[in-house]
């Protein structure tokens, strides 16, 4: 199943300054004029040269971190992705459990459209959220900056697991994708494209019945709720949340057919039918599915029959698994019930 949608960007906020700004620099000291010259400095590039030459010079140093912070900030600024990861590198070298530097790498492995370096960053994003989130409020730290932190690290370890989810996807590591998403889904279900790969991983496997429900319906919930995402055209967005809710009834309904469920895989794949309408595919296997389950229900209401007759007879007119079964059920159904058109 390919994802259908971009994680929405959370809010716009960030941790509070982890690497505190020098209070005084000793200017007698090689690394502390070079700092005071950057800090002094009011041309941006010009700056950022100082403050590069002075991290390189000085990785070592207690003001290094701060540093390269601002270093970092500057190439996310002026968007230059390559050195975006290589001052992340260089920070989380010395403070490697910083969830900061590793987020802004995270978003500038996304704009490289590179899956093993998302992955790499995604886990470590992951990984130092969690570590952020779990910490027990610091002496040091008021309540309302503390837990404004958590909130926050909180949001980023969903975005790093979204975008590590993907990249898994993407590079072929399904068993690392599900595993991840199953975690997720385990204390928060807000993401549809999870929910939706989760359920399709169930529906293949053969288990997990009542979660394949449970989720295809929560699909629904958050897909009916949701607002058109900032930016996107009111076409796109309607492509989008069509697909995704077609993905859902298709899903429920081809499980409710796995257990006999007739009427149940009737209801949720008449849902499913006009929504997968652009997708041939997945309209085929729809109006088979649709085709059997009525004429599974003909015995006791035979006008089922008729619309059994219907589905098949759409299916056998596209090319598809199905097509040739389809003519060959419209052909019996024709010769079992007198009046079928």
């Amino acid at each position: 199943m390919r994802t259908l949608a971009i994680l929405a960007i959370f809010a716009a906020t960030a941790f509070g300054q982890r690497h505190k700004a020098p209070a005084v620099v000793d200017a007698e000291k090689p690394e502390g004029k070079l700092l005071q010259q950057a800090m002094q400095e009011s041309d941006p590039a010009k700056k950022n040269a100082l403050m590069e030459q002075s991290a390189n010079e000085n990785l070592k140093a207690e003001n290094a971190p701060w540093v390269i912070e601002n270093i970092q900030a500057y190439y996310v600024k002026a968007g230059q992705p390559d050195a975006v990861i290589a001052w992340g590198d260089k920070l989380l070298s010395v403070d490697p459990d910083d969830p900061e530097p590793a987020l802004q790498a995270l978003k500038a492995a996304e704009t490289k459209k590179d899956p093993a370096l998302i992955r790499k960053y995604g886990e470590i994003t992951a990984r130092n959220a969690q570590k952020l989130a779990s910490a027990p409020q610091s002496k040091e730290a008021d309540a309302a900056s503390w837990k404004a932190d958590v909130d926050y690290a909180r949001q980023v370890g969903q975005y790093a697991e979204y975008a590590l989810f993907l990249a898994y996807r993407q590079t072929g590591a399904n068993d690392k994708a599900i595993e991840l998403a199953e975690k997720t889904l385990a204390t928060e279900q807000k993401n549809e494209d999870m929910l939706l790969v989760v359920s399709d991983y169930y529906l293949q496997q053969k288990k997990e019945p009542e979660k394949i429900h449970a989720y295809c319906s929560k699909v629904v919930e958050i897909m009916s709720a949701k607002p058109k995402p900032e930016g996107m055209s009111d076409a796109d967005w309607n492509t989008r949340k069509n697909a995704v809710l077609g993905l859902a009834y298709f899903i429920s309904g081809k499980e409710y057919s796995a257990e006999n469920k007739h009427p149940q895989t009737d209801q949720q794949l008449r849902k499913a039918l006009p929504l997968v309408e652009s997708t041939p595919a997945l309209k085929a296997e729809t109006l088979f599915l649709l085709g059997l389950a009525n004429y599974r229900m003909a015995g006791s209401s035979p006008e089922r029959a008729q619309d059994s007759a219907n589905f098949f007879r759409a299916c056998s007119a596209i090319k598809s698994p199905f097509q040739a079964q389809a003519g060959t059920n419209l052909k019996k159904i024709m010769t079992e019930y007198h009046g079928i058109k």
